[in-house]
């Protein structure tokens, strides 16, 4: 009895304890409540005093402030004062920049779901969507990326005018300055539907409306400033660019060398207080072409000019200087990779600039860094991810159309698993960057500057892009690698190097950036108790640090009890009130991840103080559970907003599952690598108390992604999405409008295509090619003459879109490509090979019934089981498969017809005898249709009268059959034509 009692005494307590920090009760109330279960319990059991007396003290100690200054507050600040790194006044200014938004409440563990569901989700208005749609869309009609880039190496005179005239560089502009004043959400679109047709073109008018001097003029600029500079950068008179970057200063942009020394000189004939500027920037998109020039600098006034003798380093500071200034210097093109956009060198030695030349006035003297960290991060948040999510959505696009209509052992190549690998990913990744660029945009459109959130943006898009892209390169194969006009993939992989590094390299971004950032915005007491603990006022210091130091323990214990309870019955079941039994259960979880993430990160500052600022690795993990909390929550907010079909929540499971997996191995990593081997195992087994809770997406899941992935319409309503997002065409001769010609062209006439496919694959057809085919299954019959033209015309299109280009011998000049199966060229394909084979087998006695290919040694097409597949394109499972041979032979992909021997491009005008000419070889082989080996039920195509407009014709030469042919190897050739 008394042993029971015991053990119910210290259960009590420990739950107690529990409570407390669940509850998150204050110091002194926890204390108290704590004194009174510990005499209560001792009531019980005496013996239960043995766990009481230390909690009791305790107590004592945090309500007694003399004796719990004396033991805890004075210790503690001491260590963590000298185990700080000294701050500079531009290291504390970066660290203080911006504001926080929904990454914050991910941050510290317990996410507001009702703040979250009453976000705005972004929209455009009704001048926005026309911009795009009209402005927009007549920009991207203008732009050939590849003249751009290997032949004029810049936009056309008539681009450059339109932008500039139709507002494309003064999207963030007031109205009331002649701007167009657009959304982060409308710019964020307006520069993805540029990108899907241009690179250079967006990063053109991109730069204007982030990195350039526009956003600190509307947020600093005095109005003197304002009214000189924003009217001109609105309507196009004025071409902005920003120095920052140089030989000695990239990614540490603080340690820039450029000076501005105080001094009198001369200004327009006048004498007046200035700065003698010295500087070499390097990198800086559009000054080759600038008018206006922003310039970052580190001012000094050693001779106490301003005012204060005492004050000479007044640190970074920026101003806005005329290109045309007498000593500027711009001009020199750099050729960045990928896209030849304006990007140079500004230089300047002894300068002579007037104080108002600094934005916003002498006031704001040394500002620089901060209101760089602030605007242009603003900026990092929209572009650079635009351009990001147009390229994985282009690449979506054309890859999904390829796959389908590429064909690799008589099935589409997207069937393979091994290809829907890499499909699943580019789905969901792209899904995740789509939803990723709406919360974004969600919170900017809300105002604030969020830093911490707009770097997550940039380093979590661009990298995402990239494997999105070299994914597609891996499923596109040889159709990518040649380059041309016909390539659509070379583009956006070519810059991806770009788009990594700029606006802040991603290895600084990940390492240094998200956490080092976060950790000062978003968590509740940091930055306060750093800012004490560098205080010259100890005393004063001491008091406060002693009320928020505690606190902050409270905040992490309550975190700890959180994660703990979580370990064990899953997280809070706190969910917006839009959630569903597809997203309740993934609230569920980041309720969970988001708590044992505030009390790791408290860990890992706790321990390792400024040393974590060195540990990059273990930094560079808890910013991806950091941003991939945030991506989670945006994916489930875009999947509210979206069609929640089957196919949609495929995608969202999948890029869901891939985000919650990254998180759980980030975490085990990081504990795996913590230099506190005691404390890293303590915090994982609160927070993962079982192990792995999570598993990357089923192969089965991937599967049916990369099924979906091929689909459109309502079978994939986001790929249909998709296009309302870029520069969609379907014109036969565009880069990207031709493979999805041909791909709509196959949706429109699948069932007819595969069943001619399933046929001719069985060796149902006499003949050597596709057109002998068709004729043969006319001529007998099997489909209508109308329906053969349909074939053709849909082959023609296929081949086409799988051409890659040629050039001459000096890789110059693209050369046209000819298409022999074109319909003009059809009729030249046929060949006389089952007439000499029936006029063979009558000779010698042979019955027309022995020409069927089941009478062959070996079987082929579906049937052959070297193949491996049935002919629905479906891999034979284990259970079909009855022999050890067959099992076998599932891996061999031999192909069990030999290479067709490629065919010149021949010249005739078939297009308006095709049916005669086919009607004509029915009269002269005389096919029985009887003897069909199988008919043909097809349903009429939709685009049955489907023209040739679009397929590429070729000169006539009206050759007569009878006059100007023969016969080699069993193909029709003309007399000219090499063997």
């Amino acid at each position: 009895m008394a042993i029971g009692l015991f053990i119910l005494a210290i259960l009590i307590q420990l739950a107690m304890v529990l409570a407390i920090f669940l509850l998150s009760l204050s110091r002194v109330t926890g204390s108290v409540v704590a004194l009174i279960t510990v005499i209560v319990t001792a009531l019980i059991s005496p013996w239960s005093l043995l766990l009481g007396i230390p909690i009791a003290l305790l107590c004592l100690v945090l309500l007694i402030a003399p004796i719990r200054q004396s033991l805890i507050t004075k210790p503690v600040y001491k260590t963590l004062g000298g185990a700080m790194p000294s701050m500079s006044d531009t290291e504390r200014e970066a660290l203080d920049a911006g504001t926080s938004w929904w990454e914050k409440e991910l941050f510290m563990g317990a996410p507001n779901w009702d703040t979250f569901a009453n976000y705005p989700y972004p929209k455009l208005s009704e001048q926005e969507q026309s911009f795009i749609d009209n402005e927009v869309e007549t920009l991207c009609a203008m732009l050939d990326e590849w003249k751009i880039q290997h032949e004029d190496k810049d936009l056309s005179p008539e681009a450059w005018q339109f932008i500039k005239s139709n507002g494309f560089l003064g999207l963030i502009i007031p109205k009331e300055f002649g701007g167009l004043e657009f959304s982060s959400y409308a710019q964020s679109r307006v520069m993805s539907k540029i990108a899907s047709r241009s690179p250079t073109a967006a990063v053109t008018c991109m730069v204007p409306n982030s990195l350039g001097p526009g956003e600190l003029l509307m947020h600093y600029g005095t109005d003197e400033q304002k009214q000189r500079w924003l009217p001109g950068l609105a309507n196009g008179d004025e071409v902005p660019c920003f120095g920052l970057t140089g030989p000695e200063a990239g990614s540490d942009a603080g340690a820039i060398p450029d000076t501005g020394v105080v001094c009198y000189g001369m200004h327009e004939g006048e004498n007046v207080l200035g700065l003698r500027m010295n500087f070499s920037k390097r990198w800086i998109t559009l000054a080759p072409i600038a008018t206006v020039v922003g310039l970052a600098f580190k001012m000094h006034d050693p001779e106490g000019l301003l005012g204060d003798p005492k004050k000479t380093d007044y640190g970074i500071t920026c101003a806005l200087v005329p290109a045309s200034h007498e000593g500027v210097v711009t001009g020199p093109r750099h050729n960045p990779i990928g896209s030849p956009f304006m990007n140079g060198t500004v230089d300047g030695k002894d300068v002579f600039i007037p104080l108002d030349y600094i934005i916003g006035g002498v006031e704001n003297a040394g500002r620089g860094w901060r209101m760089l960290m602030e605007c242009l991060g603003v900026g990092r948040g929209i572009s650079l991810p635009a351009l990001s999510t147009s390229a994985s959505e282009m690449t979506y696009l054309s890859v999904g159309a390829f796959a389908k209509v590429r064909e690799q052992f008589k099935i589409s190549v997207g069937k393979f698993e091994g290809v829907q690998d890499a499909t699943s990913r580019m789905a969901s990744n792209t899904y995740m960057l789509e939803a990723f660029r709406h919360l974004v945009t969600c919170g900017l459109n809300q105002g604030g500057t969020p830093s911490v959130m707009t770097a997550m943006a940039k380093y979590y898009a661009t990298e995402t892009m990239r494997g999105v892209v070299n994914d597609g390169m891996d499923v596109v194969g040889g159709r990518a690698v040649q380059m041309g006009p016909r390539n659509f993939l070379a583009t956006p992989y070519q810059a991806i190097p770009v788009s990594i590094t700029v606006e802040g390299a991603n290895i600084l971004t990940r390492s240094l950036m998200i956490f080092g950032q976060g950790a000062m915005r978003c968590h509740p007491y940091l930055f306060d108790e750093l800012q004490l603990l560098q205080s010259e006022d100890k005393k004063g210091a001491l008091k406060e640090f002693d009320n928020m130091f505690f606190k902050h323990l409270g905040y992490t214990f309550n975190r700890g009890a959180k994660a703990f309870v979580a370990g064990y019955v899953g997280g809070s079941s706190h969910a917006p009130s839009f959630s569903d039994n597809f997203t309740r259960p993934y609230y569920k979880h980041i309720n969970r991840l988001s708590a044992s993430f505030a009390l790791t990160a408290d860990m890992a500052l706790g321990l390792l103080a400024g040393d974590l600022k060195r540990k990059e690795m273990l930094s560079g993990r808890l910013a991806d559970i950091h941003g991939h909390l945030f991506i989670s929550t945006a994916i489930l907010q875009f999947y509210e907003h979206g069609t929640k079909s089957e196919s949609e929540r495929l995608h969202a499971e999948v890029a869901l599952q891939n985000s919650l997996y990254t998180i759980q191995e980030a975490f085990l990593t990081f504990f795996d690598n913590f230099p506190n081997r005691m404390a890293a195992g303590v915090v994982s087994f609160v927070t993962f108390p079982s192990g792995r809770i999570f598993t990357p997406p089923s192969d089965e899941l991937k599967r049916q992604l990369g099924d979906t992935f091929m689909d459109d319409f309502e079978a994939n309503p986001f790929r249909d999405y998709l296009k309302t997002m870029v520069y969609y065409n379907t014109e036969a001769d565009d880069i990207t409008g031709r493979m999805e010609h041909a791909y709509q062209t196959l949706l429109d006439i699948e069932p007819l295509w595969q069943k001619f496919k399933k046929a001719e694959h069985k060796d149902s057809f006499e003949g050597l090619t596709f057109e002998d085919h068709v004729v043969y299954a006319s001529q007998n019959n099997e489909i209508t003459e109308e329906e053969a033209e349909v074939l053709i015309q849909y082959n023609a299109l296929r081949f086409d879109s799988l051409l890659t280009d040629v050039f001459d011998e000096h890789l110059v000049k693209a050369l046209k490509r000819g298409n022999p199966h074109s319909l003009d060229n059809a009729v030249q394909q046929l060949t006389d090979y089952a007439q000499l084979k029936n006029d063979a087998q009558a000779k010698h006695g042979i019955p027309a019934d022995s020409n069927a290919a089941t009478d062959k040694n070996e079987e082929t097409g579906d049937a052959n089981p070297n193949h491996g597949y049935e002919s629905d394109g479906d891999v034979e499972m284990v259970s079909e498969q009855h022999t050890a041979q067959e099992k076998q032979d599932q891996a061999s992909f031999t192909d069990s017809n030999p290479d067709a021997e490629a065919l010149d491009h021949r010249h005739r005008d078939a297009a308006s005898h095709l049916n005669e000419r086919m009607g004509n070889n029915h009269n002269q082989n005389q096919y029985n249709a009887d003897d069909s080996k199988q008919v043909l039920d097809t349903e009429r195509p939709r685009n049955a009268d489907m023209t040739t407009d679009n397929v590429e014709k070729a000169p006539s030469t009206h050759a007569s059959d009878s006059t100007d042919t023969k016969w080699q190897d069993g193909l029709r050739r003309d007399e000219n034509d090499k063997v």
